[in-house]
């Protein structure tokens, strides 16, 4: 009995796996941004600067700590689960971890994987696989920026969109990895809000039904040195039940890279369109933002190291109605250039190098990190600074 359970054991175990796994990434980093005072005569004031040195954390890798696990069930099937938390190891973790970053349950087989909890949104992949600098850190795209911290239209401000990275409460299925490079998966989002039959009735803490609904899929090709996708998502970030108006995020985006060893060429353009849809017909619509943006970036291996380098831009169009006899005013853009330098010391220990610039034209206000430009009526954002110097552990 003892050797028969024994080898029920070793089975056991050799049918399952559970994996412990993290990042630990340190850097020292710097930010300072300008704005300008560019009204003419003696009300001029000049610039103001704002600047910041900070030791922060992820400026490589985000800076993490999981577990994941499989168990195979036979005939081809197998049960997953994946639970990963942000370490903030400058200060340690304040406020302890959370599974945050992914928190998973799956099923997979011959026929694909359906997985259920907080995942990466299906739009964020392109964003991250085809940055060189992986959204992280002072060099991280503008794209993301656009996603993140969109501009108010009208007297009223979208407060970002909190399905860009990651959705909670989500179903995916991702399509089997043998179907001859193609990938893909399609992803829906719960909302999780109180409704009621009588809206008049809902309490105002409870009237907003739609808010953190995220619909999305992905779809892309993988063989040799190339790489495409392409993907689209739309997420309620904001709704009233009561006045029949739903604010959403929607975008779309196509990404691309190609290895020809000697460097890697990336490149994405994305399109996306903040809106307000009524129910009914209102007395005064308020006005769409449409963004346009547009990566272009390379990485290249230099001995033991990689050179990495992206040039983004986003250019916003707030579509306003310009009076007759009245010039039109000037839609807010702005450029980001970026570029670093990785040194291996390891499979798993590396030390980083970034610096980048964001030039920011007519209201645009996007920063490589740390404080905001600032804004006023006398003071208009025009560049943002931003480095980091650091190292990474994986393990």
């Amino acid at each position: 009995m003892a050797c028969a359970a024994l080898a029920a054991a070793g089975l056991a175990s050799a049918q399952s796996s559970v994996t412990l796994f993290g990042v630990v990434d340190a850097a020292l980093s710097g930010y300072s941004n300008r704005s300008r005072d560019e009204r003419p005569g003696a009300v001029n004031q000049g610039s103001v600067r704002t600047s910041q040195t900070a030791l922060t954390n992820s400026g490589y890798n985000s800076s993490r700590l999981g577990f994941r696990g499989t168990e195979d069930l036979g005939g081809g099937m197998a049960a997953g689960f994946w639970l990963e938390g942000q370490l903030t190891n400058d200060d340690g973790n304040v406020g302890g971890l959370s599974f945050t970053r992914r928190s998973t349950v799956s099923l997979s087989g011959p026929w694909g994987e359906v997985r259920l909890g907080r995942d990466y949104a299906a739009t964020f992949w392109n964003d991250t696989v085809y940055d060189p600098f992986g959204t992280v850190g002072a060099g991280a795209t503008l794209l993301m920026a656009a996603q993140l911290y969109p501009l108010p239209t009208g007297t009223r401000t979208f407060g970002g969109n909190p399905n860009y990275v990651r959705t909670s409460n989500s179903v995916g299925y991702f399509l089997p990895p043998n179907l001859g490079g193609v990938y893909g998966e399609l992803q829906y989002s719960l909302p999780e809000n109180v409704g009621s039959s009588q809206p008049s009735s809902t309490p105002v803490a409870a009237n907003s039904t739609r808010t953190g609904r995220y619909v999305g899929g992905r779809i892309g090709y993988a063989s040799g040195p190339l790489d495409i996708a392409i993907a689209y998502g739309n997420s309620a970030i904001g709704d009233n039940h009561d006045a029949g108006t739903t604010d959403s995020v929607k975008t779309v985006n196509l990404g691309a890279s190609y290895d020809f060893g000697v460097v890697k060429l990336l490149g994405e353009v994305s399109r996306l369109r903040t809106r307000r849809a009524y129910d009914a017909a209102p007395p005064v619509r308020t006005p769409d933002v449409d963004t346009t943006g547009f990566l272009l970036g390379l990485t290249a291996p230099v001995g033991a190291g990689l050179v990495r380098a992206s040039w983004s831009q986003v250019d916003y169009d707030l579509n306003r109605v310009t009076p007759p006899g009245m010039a039109a005013l000037p839609d807010p853009k702005a450029r980001k250039l970026a570029l670093g330098y990785v040194y291996n010391l390891s499979k798993r220990t590396a030390l980083y190098a970034t610096v980048a610039q964001v030039r920011n034209r007519n209201g645009a206000a996007l920063v490589t990190g740390g404080p905001a430009l600032v804004n006023t009526a006398s003071f208009t954002p025009r560049t943002s600074t931003g480095y980091d110097l650091g190292i990474r552990h994986a393990f």
